[in-house]
């Protein structure tokens, strides 16, 4: 079985309080898409309490997530700051961003598209217990709200970078990795990065395409004290 290591590069987050925004569901072709509420970009915790208080947590309450908090996660990790430059919330080398984010939840499996800042049903149904089974039967994956996948289209960066596209790849998905752990932080939520996993075996649960290599798992939900 082919493990990954866990990815230790942080990057500083943009923290953000929850916004009450209603959401409108359409059906666009084939693919349900859900747009988010807008982001908040002044929260009530400031970054260096987030920083102080961010621990990982393996044990989680039975209790999903609410559609804002799930906006907030996935803006702070890929969401839009710059929209006349297209700039994220992660660095990206060459901002070639090859980071893509799947949502997986009780309800199904989401993708986040950061440049319409929705969610677009990629499948149905609780795959939880699948990627909990890839990941070695880490129970955080299966009893987590929201397990968010990180996955790389190396391609993008390797036409500019070569080989060197997988450790930036790496490197990108720490980036990612932190801010949204400490925006979960400023949420009152908790998390745990999750390496160890089969890499395949994830990527078959997800039904994610060739191009996308999964690089870190990361359970978010209320912590269970």
């Amino acid at each position: 079985m082919k493990m990954l290591s866990c990815c230790t590069c942080c990057g500083l987050a943009l923290l953000v309080g929850i916004s009450g925004g209603r959401t409108m569901t359409s059906d666009r072709g084939d693919s349900k898409r859900r747009d988010l509420p807008a982001p908040i970009v002044a929260g009530q915790m400031s970054l260096e309490q987030a920083i102080a208080t961010r621990r990982s947590h393996r044990e989680f309450r039975d209790k999903p997530l609410t559609l804002e908090q799930i906006s907030q996660l996935c803006w702070a990790g890929q969401g839009i700051t710059d929209r006349g430059r297209g700039f994220r919330a992660s660095p990206s080398a060459g901002a070639l961003y090859p980071i893509e984010l799947y949502v997986v939840t009780a309800a199904g499996v989401d993708h986040y598209e950061p440049k319409s800042h929705l969610l677009a049903r990629h499948l149905p149904g609780d795959r939880r217990p699948a990627v909990q089974r890839a990941s070695l039967y880490q129970e955080p994956v299966g009893e987590a709200g929201a397990c968010i996948a990180i996955a790389a289209v190396l391609e993008r960066t390797a036409r500019k970078y070569g080989t060197r596209a997988e450790r930036y790849g790496f490197i990108e998905a720490g980036h990612v990795a932190q801010n949204i752990l400490l925006q979960a932080t400023a949420l009152d939520l908790a998390g745990v990065p999750i390496g160890a996993f089969d890499d395949a075996d994830v990527a078959a649960a997800l039904e994610l395409p060739e191009s996308h290599r999964v690089l870190y798992l990361l359970p978010i939900g209320y912590p269970d004290e």
